[in-house]
């Protein structure tokens, strides 16, 4: 039996009220692996998992953790015997705040041996996200512009850094504190909190962008419409602005679908989308080989430099609250990440 330690959500609690718990691990079954979780990510869905408003979120108590990095160490009757020893990535939505864990071998993602793990994790959920929002919802290429709210974070500063790389114009907000970040991924910075901020893009971009990535909600949703180009596209996916708020999340969820399919289907050229990660989760195969094949691509960019980890700090599991507390504070960019060591 492998012993392991984990994180646990008990129900809607500061961060100070995660509980750590140690319990002893299951064997494989014949295809799952034991994976020892070398990092894992402090992300916006546990901040609002904590707060009992992420859509879909399983009743407390849980295990949070919407991805982890890590090593095999044991392997199933049915499973290859020379995954044991090598790095992976996997997405599971729970359970990757923990010292190991059971995956199966199918959502195993190989890590480039020139990423480590703390790297790693800045991109698993982000790079796949922004992969994939930008590609295959957006649809982008060489030439148009984007804007992108919240560019200092996790999605958003990968967000930037991809399309810098594809030859794709970015106008990224954020706080001023922030603006050399920003800068130096490749977009050109506006502070968030300007009451000018709109005009400000629209200087920048006079008939408007081919995109907008959303993360925010709330009345900044029409903004956000308005700075979107003819055949351009509205691309949200969060309700940040919600995080405060004492009504219903699955309430706040609908309200956000219903906006967005009216301006969908309006009469103009412009498209309005939600971004949903696991959209098509229930075509397994089809499912997993579209992230596969995301992920590895944002990995293979991670090992050439071409993006870089923005890692916000690191901390040892058992120090969760701490990672947590840091995250929701807003302070800082990037992603905040749980490593086995610390570092």
């Amino acid at each position: 039996m492998i012993e392991t330690t984990e994180i646990v959500l008990p129900g809607i609690v500061e961060p100070s009220g995660l509980q750590i718990r140690t319990r002893e691990l299951p064997a494989p079954g014949p295809e799952q692996v034991v994976l020892r979780v070398d990092a894992t990510g402090v992300s916006f869905a546990e901040q609002q998992m904590r707060l009992g408003k992420y859509y879909g979120q399983p009743p407390f108590p849980f295990v949070p953790g919407y991805d982890a990095v890590g090593t095999v160490t044991a392997a199933g009757a049915k499973v290859d015997p020379a995954l044991v020893g090598r790095r992976f990535a996997v997405v599971t939505k729970v359970g990757g705040w923990a010292s190991h864990m059971l995956v199966d071998a199918a959502i195993l993602v190989p890590v480039p041996d020139a990423v480590d793990a703390a790297a790693a994790a800045t991109v698993v959920v982000n790079g796949v996200t922004a992969q994939q929002m930008l590609f295959r919802v957006a649809k982008l290429r060489a030439g148009q512009m984007i804007v992108v709210l919240g560019a200092n974070g996790g999605v958003g500063s990968t967000l930037v850094q991809l399309a810098r790389h594809a030859g794709i114009r970015a106008v990224g907000t954020a706080s001023a504190q922030h603006h050399d970040m920003v800068r130096a991924l490749g977009a050109t910075p506006v502070d968030y909190r300007d009451p000018a901020m709109i005009d400000r893009i629209r200087a920048l971009a006079p008939d408007g962008v081919d995109a907008v990535f959303d993360h925010v909600g709330g009345d900044g949703l029409k903004q956000s419409w308005h700075l979107v180009a003819k055949g351009g596209t509205l691309v949200s996916y969060g309700i940040a602005s919600a995080k405060d708020d004492p009504g219903s999340a699955n309430l706040a969820y609908l309200n956000l679908f219903s906006q967005l399919w009216m301006w969908h289907l309006s009469p103009n050229t412009k498209s309005a989308r939600f971004y949903n990660f696991w959209a098509g989760e229930r075509q397994r195969a089809t499912f997993q080989r579209r992230l596969s094949d995301d992920l590895s691509a944002v990995f293979a960019l991670l090992a050439q430099g071409v993006i870089t980890p923005q890692i916000a700090a690191t901390f040892p599991l058992d120090r969760a609250a701490e990672a947590l507390a840091l995250a929701e504070s807003r302070t800082v960019a990037g992603k905040v990440i749980l490593t086995r060591d610390g570092r």
